[in-house]
């Protein structure tokens, strides 16, 4: 007797079905390819086009330019050597990028040493339905034009202003603060250390209290605790903020022009004397804007490498 199954016509493969699925993949293949690179291309492809308009193309132009000595407007564009680079490089030129530098570095240290104390009250002792309102209170005055807020500042550091009246009616001496470099610190301080106090707010909120609780068990005094368990934890945050502040202090006009006086020279207001003083040397006032477009770009890709590091456990 025959064991053999019979075999249903149904249940043999169809070549005809075989051939149509390999050909409907082979056309969903490519479809779905195109699909892969064209939806993030119509995503961010306005705001490319955006930011090379407005960012990669002037940087080119400038760069051009940086290659042209003492071009002026209306002169004709030929680059012709690095002779606007090697003019940075001398001694009352490097003296103004010291100058940025002390400035930008300084406020840095002022913001992190007047900020981390502030954030850490706010993240880890204020009252949860406070936090927000506080955290308010510190940008309410970036709502304001950094021009008004100089300003104010010199209502306040001149010779007759607020800060004086105050120090002589309790018979303490009149200082001179306006026009020097206290005063910029002073100015670039208040103005960036808003930027700080959230940096170092959004770090501290994430701190692991049980870690501070088992140091303090462990018989660590507090100092211990901070530079062992504090620190480790919201470095990230500390290099954020101190990048940030350094980069955007860098580039502040304002609070020197207005608060420095002819003493504080910074590179930013020696790049508008280039293009709009009385001496105009756009090729020299080029190269200064590229050498500071460097800085800030090395700041960034610190900012990139260290700003999202994990806590350290």
């Amino acid at each position: 007797m025959s064991t053999d199954k019979k075999v249903s016509p149904t249940s043999l493969p169809n070549p005809a079905a075989t051939d149509h699925k390999a050909e409907s993949s082979f056309i969903e293949e490519p479809t779905r390819s195109r699909r892969q690179w064209l939806e993030p291309l119509a995503l961010l492809g306005p705001a490319g086009l955006w930011l090379f308009l407005l960012l990669v193309l002037p940087t080119l132009i400038i760069f051009e330019l940086s290659l042209v000595p003492d071009i002026k407007p209306g002169d004709i564009v030929n680059p012709s050597g690095l002779d606007n680079y090697l003019r940075v490089f001398e001694p009352i030129n490097l003296q103004v990028m010291g100058r940025s530098v002390f400035f930008a570095v300084g406020t840095m240290a002022i913001c992190l040493v007047l900020g981390f104390p502030v954030a850490y009250w706010i993240a880890q002792m204020a009252p949860k339905r406070w936090q927000n309102l506080l955290l308010l209170g510190f940008i309410l005055p970036n709502f304001t034009s950094s021009l008004l807020r100089s300003y104010a500042w010199i209502t306040i550091l001149r010779p007759t202003g607020v800060l004086n009246s105050i120090l002589t009616s309790i018979g303490l001496p009149a200082l001179e603060l306006l026009n020097t470099s206290s005063a910029v610190l002073i100015g670039m301080a208040y103005s960036y250390l808003p930027y700080m106090v959230l940096i170092l707010y959004a770090s501290l909120e994430k701190l692991d209290r049980r870690l501070l609780e088992a140091a303090a068990d462990l018989g660590a005094n507090p100092v211990q605790t901070f530079w062992k368990v504090t620190i480790p934890q919201t470095f990230s945050g500390i290099a954020a903020g101190s990048i940030l502040v350094f980069i955007t202090a860098l580039g502040d006009f304002v609070d020197p022009e207005l608060l420095g006086g002819a003493s504080s020279m910074t590179v930013s207001r020696l790049i508008y004397n280039q293009f709009l003083g009385a001496t105009q040397n756009w090729g020299f006032g080029s190269a200064l804007s590229m050498v500071l477009i460097f800085a800030v770009s090395i700041a960034i890709a610190l900012l990139i490498k260290y700003g999202d590091m994990e806590p350290q456990r």
